[in-house]
């Protein structure tokens, strides 16, 4: 019953739908590609199948259906994804999937929960009446206000008692940040929450409101469910929006993200104040190919930005940048100058190769030749990294024109680097050097074709083959299996029904690495059933000649001998 009900799910969702929804994907054929995120991935290696209903990446070889991508991407347990897909296509699936597995972290992760409706109630009461007014002063509405999730830390050490009559012990809320040993850690201070990919709140960051002499923020310390580099303030929220607009925009701080909503951007990321970390990037990816950098326009905005954009250049991925004048924020510039005059500014964002070049300029001194020499080299350098040949054209005659170079000077110098940047690395593909023989080849060709045509899976089940190596031989007989108590097959749901098999899902997982032709005759499939059969026969010669080397009795020598030749002319 089971069974039914998942196959019934899965064929009334689209995995390029479901795949598309959370990764943005490029149509090639018959198939759809995507960068991967099961492995840092800068190039689309990642294949989807409308047809077969299968992804596969060429580069890590992660492998599935519908079910197999959304437990992995999402995190989420088999029965989770089941009622998700359930609920998305209107099936009802009943209490299938809400078993939780109990975590170590699930107590933390209620504290955090219990800490920020406190925090939320204080700002509504009477006692959050100053600083309501002091959010209202920074343009931030009631509205804002519940969206946020914003709230307010008291003077007294409420919270603490709150949890610990919660049978939180004061080592549990030290440990996780909520407090410091009797004593709230945080006291009069706006209380944004932070949330990490899912939308759980496991930190926060208190803002003082009053005149004091206080650091104008305090953030929760790194705990075991917060890890500032490979969180993104937002994230949960954004990765919607960010399908939507087709573009995502990284900013420093949370208020650059709050302020932006306020004006209807909401694919809108924020860094957590510390420098952009490879884990960050691997999350970015997955959102929008189209990234844009928002920082600070201040001197440490400006250097951040610089850095930022080469961690993306690393990764082979080129980002747009927007400048900020006069040392403002997003924030800041919003209030200043007006939501028109920011979303121009987003409209207009340019290459970040084209934001370092201008970059490079302000520290070069004309009068010197040499300096200017340097320059002209480090902009080849950067274009080089281009392969926009149409922005390559234009940015060698502005260079040509304004320093009084010939073009053509200018062309071989940067062909000479571009060459030097596209030298080929010898290097052997792991995933390639293990070669398989015919009979493999032969015995996953095979395989496929049992589970995509009927009709081939019949006549495999007459000619009795003897399959190499066990795993094949296993997989056979759990397709004959699957088949008889099904009365049909599909590789996206048998795929399902494998999870749990470890040789049939690793032959799986192997054939579907390979493309197959779709129009499959009887005369390819006579002839994999002939090389199956020879390897059977070169196999029980060989038994057999060890067999002679171990006979004694001449007459049954003779006797083996004849039974070789037999086999050797394929009687």
């Amino acid at each position: 019953m089971q069974n039914d009900l998942v196959t019934q799910i899965r064929q009334k969702v689209d995995i390029v739908d479901i795949i598309g929804e959370r990764i943005p994907l490029i149509n090639r054929g018959k198939n759809y590609f995507c960068v991967c995120p099961f492995h840092d991935d800068s190039n689309p290696s990642m294949s989807i199948s409308r047809e077969k209903q299968i992804y596969t990446c060429f580069s890590c070889h992660a492998t599935g259906n519908v079910y197999t991508f959304l437990e992995n991407y999402e995190h989420l347990s088999f029965k989770e994804t089941l009622k998700y897909l359930g609920d998305r296509v209107g099936i009802d699936v009943g209490n299938i999937g809400s078993t939780h597995k109990n975590t170590k972290y699930d107590k933390f992760y209620e504290a955090y929960r219990l800490a920020s409706k406190y925090y939320q109630n204080n700002l509504a009461s009477e006692k959050g009446k100053e600083a309501r007014k002091y959010l209202s002063k920074r343009k931030i509405d009631e509205k804002i206000i519940k969206e946020f999730e914003i709230g307010l830390s008291l003077s007294e050490n409420n919270l603490t008692t709150l949890l610990t009559k919660k049978d939180y012990t004061l080592l549990e809320l030290n440990k996780i940040g909520l407090s410091n040993e009797n004593r709230d850690i945080y006291h009069d201070r706006i209380m944004f929450p932070l949330q990490d990919i899912t939308g759980k709140t496991v930190a926060f960051s208190g803002r003082i409101y009053k005149n004091d002499n206080q650091n104008k923020y305090l953030n929760t310390k790194e705990t075991e469910i917060f890890k500032k580099g490979n969180i993104l303030y937002h994230y949960h929220i954004a990765k919607e929006e960010a399908r939507n607009q087709k573009s995502i925009i990284i900013m420093e701080g949370f208020m650059d993200v709050i302020r932006t909503s306020t004006i209807g951007i909401r694919n809108t990321i924020a860094l957590m104040g510390t420098a952009l970390t490879h884990e960050q990037i691997v999350l970015i990816k997955r959102l929008s190919p189209n990234i844009i950098l928002c920082l600070d326009g201040d001197t440490p905005g400006k250097e951040a930005t610089l850095k930022a954009g080469e961690a993306f250049l690393k990764e082979q991925i080129e980002v747009k940048v927007v400048t900020l004048p006069n040392d403002d924020d997003p924030d800041t510039f919003i209030l200043k100058e007006g939501e028109e005059r920011f979303k121009a500014l987003i409209e207009n964002a340019i290459y970040f190769n084209n934001y370092k070049i201008k970059a490079l300029k302000q520290k070069v001194s004309l009068a010197s030749d040499k300096e200017k020499a340097a320059y002209i080299d480090e902009v080849l350098e950067q274009l080089s990294k281009i392969d926009d040949i149409i922005r390559i054209e234009i940015t060698l005659k502005s260079l040509a024109k304004e320093f009084d170079i010939g073009y053509n000077t200018l062309e071989i110098r940067f062909k000479e680097k571009k060459t030097k940047k596209n030298k080929p690395t010898s290097f052997i593909n792991a995933s390639t050097s293990k070669k398989k023989t015919k009979y493999i080849k032969a015995a996953e060709t095979l395989i496929y074709y049992m589970i995509s045509q009927e009709w081939v899976l019949t006549k495999v089940k007459r000619e009795h083959l003897i399959f190499p190596e066990e795993k094949y031989r296993i997989t056979i007989n759990e397709i004959f299996y699957y088949y008889e108590k099904y009365g049909k097959i599909e590789i996206a749901d048998f795929y399902t029904y494998a999870q749990d098999k470890k040789e049939v899902k690793e032959v799986l997982d192997d054939l579907l690495q390979e493309e197959y032709e779709n129009d499959v005759n009887s005369l390819l499939i006579k002839d994999l059933f002939e090389a199956i059969h020879e390897n059977s026969r070169n196999l029980e010669i060989k038994r057999l000649k060890n067999k002679v080397l171990e006979e004694l009795d001449p007459l049954e020598q003779a006797k083996i001998a004849e039974q070789i030749r037999k086999l050797r002319i394929g009687d």
